[in-house]
């Protein structure tokens, strides 16, 4: 699915130094498998960010309400196409509907407020951010069929383009398509060297649904508290650096390149401007069959899951899955 876009992005780049991706059609076949991420961009530097990455070639946005920085990034959408010339169609734009929102009477409130922070007028991916809904006063339950056949009336009135799920387990995209007759078109989940999900890509791939790799640095987020008995921080993974110095690519286009190799997307975040760019050359960076079997092999020896709030909701999340 994403084989062919990801070629002619690699053909693109080879042709000149600005790493462009081409402006696209709002089709999920078509989004490009290098995105840039919002997750933890303080609003202080947000619009500066997403400015700098429309600049410099990113034509993907990931962005949620919980984030607490959508205006922000709303700033820099806007900046950054006045100053590439670029129109909103040219870009696609991604949020996640949270779970205080799962209410059907709430749903469309939550749209109507992303587009708003965001300034524009339509996504074209909306994702349910967990399967987990946050009521007042109550317990987090697990909860997400009523909220997901709205964001389906709103798709087909045309306010979303696509909708997906993020974070959930194997029982619950099952039930959610089985209950609602609705498949997801992306699901978003982590995944990276120390949690490649292997077998859970492939049962999206035989369904017929994108996947989204967040974390794609792994345990460099620094949203993930260390804990005594943590792998090596990714980016200093002495494997990745061996292959990133044989290759001549930085370690994190080292991660960022297996991640598209197994036809998931990836979403880096940084808001520094040469980390920026730095990412975004991924696009240039080419790994060889035995390189990506290295990493492979590092979730042998460190198999972790970064991000499980399992116990803060009060919630068994990710059941069936590795690390769980």
């Amino acid at each position: 699915m994403l084989v062919a876009w990801l070629l002619v992005a690699l053909a693109a780049t080879a042709l000149g130094a600005e790493i462009l991706q081409q402006p696209l059609l709002q089709e999920i076949s078509t989004i490009p498998p290098l995105g840039f991420g919002t997750w933890n961009l303080d609003k202080s530097n947000a619009t500066e960010a997403v400015s700098t990455a429309l600049q410099v070639g990113y034509r993907h946005l990931d962005c949620a309400t919980i984030y607490g920085n959508q205006k922000a990034v709303g700033e820099g959408i806007k900046d950054g196409l006045e100053k590439v010339g670029l129109k909103r169609s040219d870009i696609w734009v991604t949020s996640k509907l949270w779970n205080d929102h799962h209410d059907p009477a709430k749903v469309e409130e939550a749209l109507n407020d992303t587009l708003a922070d965001l300034g524009v007028d339509y996504l074209d991916l909306w994702l349910m951010h967990w399967p987990v809904a946050s009521w007042p006063n109550h317990q987090d339950t697990e909860n997400y069929i009523d909220a997901w056949q709205v964001m389906a009336k709103l798709q087909k009135a045309g306010r979303v383009r696509n909708i997906g799920v993020s974070n959930f387990s194997p029982a619950q995209v099952k039930d959610l398509i089985a209950t609602t007759g609705t498949k997801p078109a992306v699901h978003q989940f982590e995944i990276h060297p120390y949690l490649p999900q292997s077998d859970w890509i492939k049962w999206h791939s035989d369904h017929g649904i994108a996947v989204t790799a967040y974390s794609p640095f792994a345990n460099t987020n620094p949203t993930y508290t260390p804990e005594d008995d943590d792998p090596p921080l990714l980016l200093t993974n002495p494997v990745l650096l061996r292959i990133a110095a044989r290759r001549r690519c930085t370690t994190a286009q080292v991660a960022l390149v297996w991640g598209m190799s197994r036809g998931t997307i990836v979403i880096p975040k940084s808001s520094h401007a040469d980390h920026i760019k730095e990412n975004l050359g991924a696009l240039e960076c080419t790994l060889k069959s035995v390189d990506l079997d290295s990493i492979d092999y590092q979730s042998e020896t460190y198999l972790r899951r970064f991000n499980n709030p399992s116990k803060s909701y009060g919630v068994k999340l990710f059941q069936g899955l590795e690390d769980s």
